[in-house]
């Protein structure tokens, strides 16, 4: 049996998802059993009714949002975070969670920068945080199912979004010592390349649920 959600570590947030898929939906399940206001944003809000969360379109979820997470395929994301407009993202933070992979999911469409970079260069105002793209759904929103937890990481140039995104983070159960500030966002680049690796290890393993930690020398 899956342990209860841990006890909310930071003030109740409206928090919008953009994206209905299985990273979305896990997300959104994880922080509404913590407290938090979510809202999940789709292309087609009417069709998407059967989730058992609450679907709005994504102007709506953005302007609903204190902290807006992009959810959404990779190789789409930009369009759609430009559909909103950056107007209406300015001063949100954004947490980043997606990579760009092609169909066949061989190449990167962002092979010499990642997603978060070119989010956040499209967006200055919007202050932008990649994390858990290192990961399947299911060890994003319950890492005390594994062994022990591993290593999450935070790549982003704003410290008051990465604090804000750490405390959300310990909400879906990441302890604070299994947090990793990595530098700036053009470190998400590195995040965003382990997908091959995570791959690679996943045939390994026989299974995506699996996390990687970073052991230091004492």
């Amino acid at each position: 049996m899956r342990p209860p959600a841990p006890p909310t570590s930071v003030a109740l947030m409206r928090i919008g998802l953009l994206g209905t898929g299985n990273v979305a939906r896990a997300l959104a399940h994880r922080w509404r059993a913590a407290g938090h206001d979510v809202l999940l944003g789709s292309r087609h809000p009417r069709e998407r009714g059967e989730l058992g969360l609450p679907v709005a379109g994504l102007d709506e979820t953005a302007a609903h949002a204190e902290v807006l997470v992009n959810a959404t395929p990779g190789g789409v994301s930009l369009d759609l975070l430009r559909s909103i407009g950056a107007p209406a993202l300015a001063g949100t933070v954004l947490i980043d969670v997606g990579v760009g992979l092609s169909d066949d999911f061989s190449a990167l469409t962002h092979p010499n920068s990642s997603l978060g970079e070119l989010i956040q260069e499209a967006f200055p105002l919007t202050p932008v945080v990649k994390t858990l793209c290192t990961m399947d759904a299911t060890t994003m929103v319950a890492p005390g199912d594994l062994t022990e937890p591993g290593t999450v990481f935070l790549s982003g140039d704003d410290p008051g979004a990465k604090a804000t995104t750490g405390k959300l983070l310990t909400d879906l159960g990441w302890p604070v010592s299994s947090q990793l500030d990595i530098g700036g966002i053009t470190t998400a680049r590195g995040q965003e390349h382990f997908a091959f690796l995570f791959m690679g290890i996943a045939g390994g393993v026989g299974s995506h649920t699996f996390n990687i930690k970073v052991v230091a020398r004492p």
